[in-house]
C-alpha cells in the first residue's frame, strides 16, 4: 500500500506516519531526505531518532529517492519516507532543473512497481499566502504539483491537523 501523510508544521505527520509503520507489524526502514546542517535541524533529527523503535533500520538520502526505494522495497517490508519537502529542497537549492525533473519523474515513474508498504510524509504549504520570493513560490509550486502526483498514485492520503487525522482518499484510519 502506498500512503501519503500531509500536514503543516507541528501537526503530527511525522508521528501518525510513524504509528501507521508501526501497525504494520513489518520490518521498517526510515529513509530520511534531511540535511542537518545547523543546530536547529540537528535538534529536530535527534527528536525523531529518540521517537522511533531502534529496530527500524535507517538509510539517510538526500537526492536520490527513487534509487533508494527501489533498492530497500520488499515484500514484507515497510519503507518510511520523512519528508518530501525537504527531498524537493535539497534539490532545488541545487540550481539544476533538470535534476530535478529527472529525479521527480523518477519516483512517480517507480512507485506502480515497488512492492511492500511505502509511506511518504510531506508538509502542506500551499494552504497559506502566495509568498513573495521566487525560489519559495517556485518551492511552493513544486511540493504542490508533486503531492497531486503522490496522491493520484497513493490507496490512501491523510491531512494532519493539530494531530488529527482526516483521510482524504481511501480507507479512513
Amino acid at each position: 500500500m502506498l500512503q501519503l501523510i500531509l500536514g503543516g508544521a507541528r501537526s503530527g505527520k511525522s508521528r501518525l506516519a510513524e504509528k501507521l509503520a508501526t501497525d504494520t507489524q513489518l520490518p521498517v526502514t526510515y529513509i530520511a531526505t534531511s540535511q542537518p546542517l545547523d543546530g536547529e535541524m540537528t535538534a529536530r533529527v535527534a527528536q525523531h531518532r529518540a521517537r522511533r523503535p531502534t529496530e527500524w533500520a535507517l538509510v539517510e538520502e538526500p537526492l536520490a529517492l527513487a534509487r533508494v526505494l527501489r533498492e530497500n522495497a520488499a515484500p514484507g517490508q515497510c519503507l518510511l519516507v520523512d519528508c518530501l519537502t525537504l527531498w524537493l529542497t535539497n534539490l532545488l537549492m541545487l540550481d539544476d532543473p533538470e535534476q530535478l525533473n529527472a529525479e521527480r519523474e523518477a519516483l512517480l515513474d517507480c512507485l506502480a512497481a515497488l512492492p511492500g508498504d511505502i509511506i511518504f510524509v510531506s508538509n502542506e504549504t500551499g494552504m497559506g499566502v502566495v509568498p513573495l520570493g521566487e525560489l519559495t513560490r517556485r518551492y511552493v509550486d513544486e511540493a504542490g504539483w508533486l503531492h497531486q502526483a503522490l496522491a493520484e498514485r497513493c490507496q490512501r492520503v491523510v491531512l494532519t491537523v493539530a494531530g488529527l487525522p482526516l483521510t482524504l482518499k481511501g480507507t479512513a484510519l
